[in-house]
């Protein structure tokens, strides 16, 4: 029989590579959505068929994290084996704009699905897997950082990471949940939301390359990240769970960059000079800033076997081939447009 996950966030870039993956191991997934006005699913259209057509293996069931209630009812009614909570404000710099919605996401409403498996038969309880955040660590305490290092986040978003962190700790000790930390590093792909510096930047370059733009608006340059690719971070999730007891794990490339050298590695692989089109703006520094963040991924190598196949040169060259053939769709777009006039 078919095991069953539910993921939340599963209309995100971590959500729809993580539903491919578990439906190549012939999972039945189940993926929580908001009732919207509008359709957010563009992430997953290409692998979703209707559930009731025979032979559908992806459910869409409408839910909320602040809804505690409705969570219950969800993993009820689904009884998966696994959880993966992937649902967030995922944004650093929105979460200083909107903390207390922030909170209610991404910290109450890991508490809310742990309260709601913790109420469940022992026999139903299902794995549960929290996507942590390299951004828990904030003013680093220690470099690289690994599952020893203290947290210091520098946002309401890492602030909420940390709660989440601990709770999920806290119920796999207090009522032996199998409950697992995953703290991600920055990973990236051309599903990436386009508010994000990594494909802020790709996008950006691509349509300055095509016509269609002029300059691009960054905050801080010197900012130091550890990128990876975001379809070998979801393989670590899953792994993470398959494992015989829960445990805690950074997922990370054990290399850092600055946005600058992003910078540097998109322009010149367009054959452009980035300096002639960047623009640094007061406006997108974040009122705390996390400087350096670089991960120790010792203990998922040994324990999960787990390494990161693609490097950041590579990385940076699918994100451009991507926005580039979608900039060359645009430009194609507004030449007929214009021709039309």
């Amino acid at each position: 029989m078919a095991k069953k996950a539910l993921i939340t966030g599963i209309t995100g870039q971590d959500g729809s590579y993580l539903t491919e993956l578990l439906l190549e191991k012939d999972y039945e997934v189940y993926g929580i959505i908001r009732r919207s006005s509008s359709f957010n699913t563009q992430r997953i259209d290409h692998i979703y068929r209707d559930p009731h057509e025979k032979g559908a293996r992806l459910h869409l069931v409408y839910g909320d994290l602040t809804d505690g209630s409705c969570i219950s009812k969800v993993l009820n009614d689904v009884g998966p084996d696994e959880v993966y909570n992937l649902g967030a404000q995922s944004h650093v710099y929105v979460s200083f704009e909107n903390p207390l919605y922030t909170a209610q996401v991404d910290a109450l409403g890991t508490l809310r699905i742990l309260e709601a498996i913790r109420m469940m038969a022992k026999d139903r309880r299902p794995k549960f897997y929290q996507a942590g955040s390299s951004e828990m660590f904030g003013k680093v305490q220690q470099v690289p950082q690994n599952e020893k290092t203290p947290f210091y986040p520098r946002s309401p978003y890492g602030c909420a990471k940390v709660y989440s962190h601990w709770q999920t700790l806290n119920y796999r000790e207090a009522y032996e949940l199998f409950a697992c930390n995953g703290i991600l590093f920055n990973h990236e792909s051309p599903r990436r939301g386009q508010t994000f510096v990594t494909r802020k930047i790709t996008r950006a370059a691509t349509r300055i390359k095509m016509g269609l733009q002029e300059k691009v608006y960054l905050g801080n340059l010197d900012a130091l990240r550890d990128w990876g690719y975001a379809p070998d971070y979801v393989e670590a999730m899953w792994l993470i769970l398959q494992q015989d007891k829960p445990d805690d794990y950074v997922i990370a490339t054990g290399e850092n960059h600055t946005v600058r050298e992003f910078l540097e590695e998109v322009f010149a692989y367009l054959d452009l000079d980035w300096n002639k089109y960047v623009t640094v703006d007061q406006r997108y520094f974040r009122p705390a800033e996390v400087d350096l963040l670089l991960g120790d991924s010792a203990k998922a190598k040994k324990k999960l076997g787990w390494e990161p196949k693609v490097k950041f040169r590579d990385l940076v060259r699918i994100m451009v081939d991507s926005d580039l053939q979608l900039a060359g769709e645009e430009r194609i777009v507004k030449d007929h447009s214009e021709k039309q006039k």
